[in-house]
Formats: structure tokens, C-alpha cells, sequence
């Protein structure tokens, strides 16, 4: 029997999740599985890789063979590293104790860089956050001046209604006193 780690779609359309499974290679995509060992969330930056490491770590030293994308979460989670490590001392060339510290400084590389890069992108985030709020004061702005020109205009619109009427009122009462 061919067993497979692979994933299993859930969520609904066009926000996926997935679950990593042990599955016989025959069963279908979401169908029957031998165990679940993670979850993963594709639409978070960056995605959410929720892994039970040592389950993982002995499917594959047990065979099973990960598909591209799983393999790639494996790679990113550190769990082929330590097959490496693991395969290297059961042939004699290096320590357990050489190995753990190997993987140990990887991880904490590794977990550097993914806090770095979350620290980035929600840098990024407030800075747009800022321009967004600092251009549509510049607009509010602009459309509050416009209305005050409007508002100037139609006050002189309206002032000058008020002294031609009442130019307008005088003039024909001088022409009536003079034809009187």
C-alpha cells in the first residue's frame, strides 16, 4: 500500500483551508484518510502551516511520500531537515547531540525570518493604513473649501439681488416724482 501525505480541501469556495493527511494514494482527495497531522491556511500572509512535527517527522521516516506542496510545507517547517539530519546519523556521520543543535539554530533562523517578514508586512500595513487616511483628509479638505467658495458666491449673489431691487425701487420712484 502506497500511503501518501497530502492535503484535503474544506472551507468554502474561494477560502479554502486544508488538512494534512496520511491517505492511502488510491483514496480520493477528500475522502478517506489514515490519520490527520496539521492543518493549513493558504489566504493568511504568510500562511498558516499548523503541523504536528514528530507525527509528521515519523510518517516520513516510516515512507510515506509527500506531494510537492506538502513536501514544500515540510521543507519551510524544518520536519526534511531533520530527516536529513536523522538519516545522517544513522549512518555515523555526525552526533545526535550535533544534529538537535543544528536544528535547533535552523528553527531559530527560520522563526526569525517568518517574525521579520510578519513585522514587514504589518509595517507595510499601517504606513498604507496612514496614506489612505492622510489622502482623504486632502480631499475632505478640498471639498469643504469648495462648498465655502459656493457658499461665498451665492452670499454675493445674493447681496447684489438685494441692492439692484432696491435700485431698481428708487429709480422708477425718482421717474414718477418727476412726471408728476
Amino acid at each position: 500500500m502506497a500511503v501518501k501525505i497530502r492535503l484535503a480541501r474544506r472551507g468554502r469556495k474561494k477560502l479554502a483551508k486544508f488538512d494534512v493527511v496520511v491517505a492511502d494514494a488510491r483514496a480520493p482527495r477528500d475522502g478517506r484518510f489514515i490519520e490527520k497531522i496539521g492543518t493549513y491556511d493558504p489566504l493568511t500572509n504568510p500562511a498558516t502551516i499548523d503541523l504536528n512535527e514528530d507525527k509528521a517527522f515519523q510518517w516520513v521516516m516510516n515512507g510515506a511520500q509527500p506531494t510537492d506542496t506538502v513536501k514544500a510545507m515540510l521543507s519551510y517547517r524544518g520536519i526534511m531537515f531533520r530527516k536529513h539530519l536523522a538519516i545522517g546519523v544513522a549512518k555515523g556521520a555526525l552526533k545526535q547531540e550535533d544534529a538537535d543543535k543544528k536544528l535547533a539554530e535552523w528553527k531559530q533562523a527560520k522563526d526569525a525570518k517568518i517574525q521579520n517578514k510578519k513585522d514587514t508586512l504589518s509595517q507595510s500595513k499601517a504606513e498604507q493604513a496612514k496614506a489612505r487616511k492622510e489622502a482623504e483628509t486632502k480631499v475632505r479638505e478640498a471639498r469643504a473649501e469648495a462648498i465655502r467658495q459656493k457658499q461665498k458666491a451665492a452670499e454675493a449673489a445674493a447681496a447684489e439681488q438685494a441692492a439692484a431691487p432696491a435700485a431698481e425701487g428708487e429709480a422708477p420712484a425718482a421717474e414718477g416724482e418727476t412726471q408728476a
